[in-house]
């Protein structure tokens, strides 16, 4: 088996992707982050969840979680309404990692070993040819591997 037969759809953005369509995006899938894609629809970085949440959330209150206490909830329900403004790119942490990425004929180890290497729990699969072709997800590949 190959990449190219376990890679499925992962929902994507661009850099100039609003924030809170990503944040929205996010939490409408129940995803941990989203693949960010770069001009020519290649795969360039992964935008983490927690970076979202970053920018909503005060830095004294990610400083000190004791001080989020004396916040109510309906003060705290503006928080994400912060990020309205702001774009993927501003998101994206300033050391991000490159997508690990495999060629559409890489085997099942192949995928297995990125995936390890990297401890990014997907796996993009692209060539030249064609820019992004799926993703492949641990589940996917844990799925494949135990013959679940």
């Amino acid at each position: 088996m190959h990449a190219s037969e376990l890679a499925a759809p992962f929902p994507t953005v661009r850099m100039d992707t609003p924030a809170l369509d990503a944040a929205r995006l996010l939490a409408g899938r129940d995803l941990p982050g989203l693949l960010v894609l770069d001009d020519d629809g290649r795969p360039a970085v992964i935008l983490p969840g927690t970076e979202v949440l970053s920018l909503a959330i005060p830095a004294y209150c990610q400083d000190d979680p004791a001080l989020a206490r004396a916040v109510d909830e309906a003060a705290a329900d503006v928080f994400l309404r912060g990020v309205a403004d702001r774009t993927v790119a501003e998101c994206l942490p300033e050391k991000h990692r490159p997508v690990p990425t495999v060629p559409p004929d890489a085997t099942v180890l192949e995928v297995a070993s990125v995936m390890a290497g990297t401890r990014i729990p997907l796996v993009a699969v692209s060539d030249h040819g064609r820019p992004y072709q799926g993703v492949v997800t641990l589940d996917a590949l844990l799925d494949r591997l135990l013959g679940t």
